[in-house]
């Protein structure tokens, strides 16, 4: 029996680790951006019905952020590309 893994075969492009570190810096300020736009929009607030109560309230902060998080890492809005391919360019010239 041949063991046949999803990656097998699979290239990679090489990526530079200054470039890893750069996006993910844009990835951070995306999720930070997006869980503060989230606030207004009424996302995490509590039920006036069946609600969690103080704990709900509490937690909905880290809920909010996670949820921020994933839109960014799934592509958000676009802001982490437009800041990676800023820092890169600022990066490239030397600062």
């Amino acid at each position: 029996m041949v063991d046949i893994s999803p990656l097998a075969g699979a290239t990679h492009p090489k990526t530079n680790k200054s470039d890893d570190a750069l996006r993910a810096a844009a990835e951070a300020l995306e999720t930070e951006f997006l869980t503060e736009m989230l606030k207004p929009a009424g996302l995490g607030k509590t039920s006036e019905t069946f609600g969690g109560g103080i704990g709900e309230e509490q937690f909905a902060s880290f809920l909010r952020r996670e949820q921020a998080s994933e839109m960014a890492r799934h592509g958000g809005i676009g802001l982490a590309e437009s800041i990676f391919e800023a820092l890169k360019k600022r990066v490239g010239d030397g600062g």
